[in-house]
């Protein structure tokens, strides 16, 4: 087989009927049917983040008629960080305005995270920034 069928074989536009590489042995041999078995520990990240309520929505709107689903996320307790640089400024300010009500009346809080970005947290929830807290004499760095 040509260096260039070999190639179109991969991509997948011509049919690969070249059987010269496939080993009959491994073809024909015994398959453990326990190979494919997931380990009962591991689980999917997205499973565990839920029944744990660890997770955070991120909302990039198109227009204010996507603030229900940021209203619908963060009723349900869930963070929301949304996103609104791909929209027209007036529309960003009707949605921020929204989501300023939102957090109001849940009882929530609204933070600017960068230019067009904010977070939407629940009551429940404790935003921890990442300043160093205050320093003490005995720390790493002290090393006299």
């Amino acid at each position: 087989m040509g260096s260039v069928r070999k190639a179109s074989a991969w991509l997948g536009l011509v049919e690969d009927n070249d059987e010269r590489y496939y080993d009959d042995e491994y073809a024909e041999g015994d398959r453990n049917s326990d190979a494919w078995v997931t380990d009962p520990r591991v689980r999917v990240a997205s499973e565990t983040a839920q029944e744990e309520g660890r997770r955070i929505a991120t909302v990039s709107p198109d227009g204010f008629r996507d603030a229900r689903s940021i209203g619908e996320l963060f009723r349900d307790g869930v963070p929301v960080i949304m996103n609104l640089t791909s929209m027209e400024p007036a529309d960003a300010k009707r949605v921020v305005d929204f989501a300023a009500g939102l957090t109001f009346g849940l009882r929530g809080s609204i933070e600017r995270v960068a230019t067009r970005v904010f977070l939407l947290t629940p009551a429940d929830t404790q935003i921890v920034n990442g300043e160093p807290g205050p320093h003490t004499q005995d720390g790493f760095f002290n090393q006299s």
